[in-house]
């Protein structure tokens, strides 16, 4: 290549680095102002459950009001997070515009009420929502709307958590397991950055948690043979806990819709079950988000930190509780309650094998989700953004762990199979949906 061919080249790459940024940067500044008012009202929401203890006896007529209003007005936005993947995958219609508004609402409606949901998903069907408008205002084609749908799923999730660098990598490796997208790096990283940027902006201040094991060491990676073999033996139960969570939410998805074919009753059926569960436990901290809490018993994510406090049994009532919920009809993430079950795992394997509860219970927070979203990659970043490099080791470990032992098994049923996870699967053929590879997965895979 000569020299002028060179120069050229170069030219043509800072063109279309502006053209992204003119592009990518007001649609992250749209998300993450979004995002902002989205953790707003959560918190509102959260509050006022806690204030008004009644209000989770309306979940049932919330339930029934949320499906009935998006089965008659919601048209693709029902697709959620598979819609988007599968638009990046094949691009055909795009994302409406509607799943922002419908998608925020409803997941507010559902932590008043008390379902056991989360965030991430709702961040990212908003920025994949605005993505794809911004595309059509712009007249993208779709080889860049696709790129710009990456962006915004990197927008809604650097926001949402605080973590752009994670939500950045994270948009290119959820797409297809085994395999990044690198062709949408530069506009993915912007956008998570603007994003997470403009919710602070807001005044957004995001969970700090904290690992007070080695804290006095010197700066550096913490390497301890036997505390790897352990923290190693804790990384196969994760794993083993996120293919579980997948697997048991889309079965029981699948059989409510089986078993009750009219959708808007589903809700109600769940609200019951929830409800009878809060009275049978006599606790109602397996509700809501799971982050925080009035009442200085109940389990909480930040809880699970506390050196010398060991949670057995409720990384079990969290799962059932948000399986129960989401796969019923109620809208919100899947990603803060594996949070949730992750580092109270974590906490219960700490007690079992004579290990640092909070250090594990960090480990399982990322673990966890590395396994049932198969993105390793993305929860080693987002585990160092949120509790530093020192034990940069031992996230490593647990999160590739974790995404080996939870199989071919995904939260995202859209997801694709790139390169098998382990040699010799020639029954695994490259770009398999994970919906289609449940259909004719061996027993134990």
């Amino acid at each position: 290549m000569g020299f002028s061919e060179l120069v050229g080249l170069r030219l043509r790459q800072v063109r279309a680095l502006l053209k992204w940024a003119a592009v990518v940067t007001p649609m992250a500044i749209v998300v993450g102002s979004l995002v902002a008012l989205f953790l707003w009202a959560l918190d509102e929401a959260t509050a006022l459950r806690f204030d008004y203890p009644w209000l989770i006896y309306a979940m049932p007529v919330a339930g029934f009001a949320m499906v009935f209003v998006y089965g008659r007005f919601g048209g693709a936005a029902e697709g959620g997070n598979n819609l988007i993947v599968d638009q990046i995958h094949e691009p055909d219609g795009g994302v409406p515009l509607r799943m922002a508004p419908f998608i925020l609402v409803s997941t507010v409606v559902t932590h008043l009420v008390g379902g056991s949901a989360g965030r991430e998903g709702t961040a990212v069907q908003m920025g994949g929502s605005l993505a794809s408008s911004f595309g059509r205002m712009f007249r993208l084609s779709p080889a860049e709307t696709r790129i710009l749908l990456m962006a915004g799923i990197a927008a809604g999730f650097g926001a949402v958590f605080g973590t752009p660098i994670a939500g950045a990598v994270f948009a290119l490796e959820v797409l297809t397991i085994g395999r990044i997208q690198y062709e949408a790096l530069l506009p993915a990283l912007l956008a998570a950055i603007v994003a997470d940027w403009t919710c602070h902006a807001w005044g957004i201040e995001h969970t700090r948690y904290h690992i007070s094991f080695l804290e006095s060491a010197a700066v550096g990676f913490h390497l301890q043979p036997l505390l790897l073999v352990k923290v190693t033996m804790a990384a196969v139960a994760f794993g083993i806990m996120a293919h579980l969570f997948a697997e048991v939410s889309h079965r029981l998805s699948a059989v409510l819709k089986s078993a009750i074919p009219y959708a808007p009753l589903r809700p109600v059926l769940a609200s019951a079950v929830l409800l009878l569960l809060v009275y049978l436990l006599g606790t109602r901290e397996y509700l809501g988000l799971g982050v925080w809490s009035p009442n200085p018993g109940d389990a909480t994510i930040p809880g699970f930190f506390q050196p010398g406090h060991v949670d057995y049994w409720s990384w079990f009532w969290k799962t059932l509780f948000t399986v129960v919920t989401l796969s019923s009809g109620f809208k919100g993430g899947e990603v803060t309650p594996l949070f949730f079950i992750g580092a109270a795992l974590g906490s219960a394997l700490a007690g079992v094998l004579g290990a640092p509860v909070d250090l594990f219970a960090a480990l399982g927070f990322v673990a966890v989700f590395a396994g049932a979203t198969n993105t390793p990659l993305a929860c080693l970043i987002m585990g160092m953004e949120l509790f530093g490099t020192t034990h940069a080791v031992y996230l490593a470990v647990a999160c590739f762990v974790s995404y080996l032992f939870s199989g071919h098994s995904s939260i995202y049923l859209a997801q694709r199979v790139g390169i098998p996870k382990t040699m010799g699967r020639s029954d695994l053929p490259a770009g398999v949906a994970v919906r289609h590879l449940r259909e004719h997965r061996p027993p134990g895979e």
